[in-house]
């Protein structure tokens, strides 16, 4: 008998890994070295303007993150920033592209069990080299059956990406923290959306949750291996 559910998909960043809050306490740090020219507040809406207008030059990830904080910096500033400060600003995000993974609980448990009966693809936005150098350090790479990063995740993405899978989109499941890369656009492709919150978002992945009768909630991953039997 032909499972329902044959393929799984996982985000990476804040679905398997800690990622968030290294960007929130660079942006503290970023604050700091700026308190003199703006306050927190301003500076984070400026910050956050700038990463909205950058996503389709940079892309998703550290690299583009430091630019738009170096683009703030310069802003703020009126082209007065020191040197140094920017020497810091590079500093943080090198810091941030060297810090050790953090597997999120339950994450390899619910990979390695599910790994056992369907097709497992990580489907994740980012740098690529920074985004193949975390999964090698998770530890779980050998567990998934395909690696995708892609530069956006739009209902196309889940299409072509799922159409490669046993089962296609009918048969697939695209497990996730983000309601508005994870979730709803993998519905609209024909699949199963999990979405499993964290405490920090990024304010540009916020979306309202989707009524639909493929989409589920989950506390944590510890109840991934429960619901995908429940389906079959």
């Amino acid at each position: 008998m032909t499972r329902k559910l044959q393929t799984i998909g996982f985000d990476a960043d804040d679905t398997l890994w800690h990622n968030e809050r290294f960007f929130q306490l660079t942006q503290q740090r970023f604050a700091d070295l700026l308190a003199d020219h703006a306050d927190a507040e301003h500076l984070d809406a400026r910050l956050l303007e700038a990463e909205r207008r950058n996503i389709g030059h940079y892309g998703f990830g550290v690299k583009g993150f430091v630019l738009s904080m170096i683009e703030t910096a310069i802003e703020v500033t009126e082209g007065r920033v020191p040197g140094a400060v920017i020497g810091e600003i590079l500093t943080a995000g090198q810091d941030m592209l060297a810090h050790p993974i953090e597997l999120l609980p339950h994450a390899r448990e619910a990979v390695e069990e599910l790994a056992e009966g369907h097709h497992l693809v990580l489907i994740t936005k980012g740098d690529l080299l920074h985004q193949e150098r975390k999964l090698a350090q998770s530890g779980l790479g050998e567990l998934f059956d395909a690696v995708e990063i892609v530069s956006d995740k739009q209902p196309e993405t889940y299409a072509r990406i799922f159409a490669q899978t046993p089962g296609g989109a009918e048969a697939a499941m695209m497990v996730g923290n983000s309601l508005k890369s994870d979730v709803r656009p993998a519905i609209e492709a024909g699949g199963w959306g999990v979405y499993v919150p964290q405490e920090l978002m990024w304010t540009l992945e916020m979306a309202e949750k989707p009524v639909h009768p493929r989409f589920v909630e989950l506390p944590d991953l510890g109840a991934l291996p429960g619901l995908v039997a429940r389906i079959g």
